[in-house]
C-alpha cells in the first residue's frame, strides 16, 4: 500500500532513469565541445534550468567524469579514460601489439575501431608506425558513421547482407577485408578487416590508413592476416 503523496517504487525508478538520461546528455555535449562549456552555455545547448544542470554536474565532478576548469568552463574528465580503459580490455590486451606491429610493417597508421550501437563506429585505439617521417595521426575517440570508411565497413562486412548496403560491403565481404579512399580525411585510403569471433556478432574491426599511393590489396591481405591473429589468441 502506498502512502497518499509519497512517490512509488515505479515513480522513483522514473525519475533516477531521467535523471541517469540528462547526466548522459551532458557528457555528450560536453563531448561535442573539447574547449568546454560554462553552465550557461550547458543550459542554453539542453534547453533546461542553470540550477538543474548544477545538480547534473555535481556527482560528474565527484566522479572525475566531468572537471571544472579555471575559466569557469566544464570539459570531460580522466574518469572517462580510466572507464573506457576497462571496456573491453582483454580485446586491446590482444590487440594493441599486433596493431603496433602491423604500423610498422605497413608504414601506416593502424587502429582497432568498435560498432556503438547500429550507425555508429568509435576508435577503441590508434598505432603510429615508429619508421617513417611522415604518417596520419587520429585520436582515440574519434567517431564516424559506421557506413563510411574502412573500418566501418569492415564492421558491416562481417554482418549479414541487408538490403541496401553499399557495394563496397558486398565487395568486402567477399574478399574478406574493406578499402576506402578519402571518406574521412581526403587524399587518404584504407583497409579494414572484421574481428570475427566464433558464436559472436562482429563489433569491432581492425584497419589501416595511408596518404601515400600503394596497392591496398596487399595491405588488405596484411590486415587478413592481424585479424586471424586476434582472433586466435582471443580464442
Amino acid at each position: 500500500m502506498n502512502t497518499p503523496g509519497k512517490p512509488t517504487p515505479t515513480e522513483h525508478a522514473g525519475a533516477h532513469s531521467l535523471t541517469l538520461e540528462r547526466g548522459l546528455r551532458v557528457l555528450k555535449t560536453l563531448g561535442d565541445h573539447p574547449d568546454g562549456l560554462s553552465v550557461s552555455q550547458l543550459a542554453q545547448t539542453l534547453q533546461t534550468h542553470r540550477a538543474g544542470i548544477y545538480r547534473l554536474l555535481g556527482p560528474l565532478v565527484e566522479q572525475r567524469l566531468v572537471i571544472r576548469l579555471e575559466n569557469g568552463r566544464y570539459v570531460l574528465g580522466p574518469g572517462l579514460i580510466e572507464l573506457a580503459s576497462r571496456v573491453r580490455s582483454r580485446l586491446r590486451e590482444v590487440t594493441v601489439p599486433i596493431l603496433q606491429r602491423l604500423a610498422d610493417g605497413l608504414r601506416a597508421t593502424t587502429a582497432l575501431t568498435l560498432r556503438d550501437g547500429d550507425d555508429e563506429a568509435v576508435v577503441a585505439a590508434v598505432l603510429q608506425p615508429r619508421s617513417t617521417d611522415l604518417h596520419i595521426a587520429y585520436r582515440t575517440g574519434l567517431r564516424h558513421p559506421i557506413t563510411v570508411a574502412a573500418s566501418g565497413i569492415a564492421l558491416l562486412s562481417g554482418r549479414p547482407a541487408r538490403p541496401g548496403e553499399r557495394d563496397t560491403v558486398t565487395q568486402a565481404r567477399k574478399a574478406g577485408y574493406a578499402i576506402s579512399h578519402g571518406e574521412l580525411l581526403a587524399g587518404a585510403s584504407g583497409v579494414g578487416a572484421p574481428i570475427q569471433l566464433p558464436g559472436r556478432e562482429v563489433d569491432a574491426s581492425i584497419s589501416a590508413v595511408w596518404v601515400d599511393d600503394r596497392d591496398p590489396h596487399l595491405a588488405g591481405r596484411e590486415i587478413v592476416k592481424a585479424a586471424r591473429q586476434i582472433t586466435y589468441e582471443l580464442g
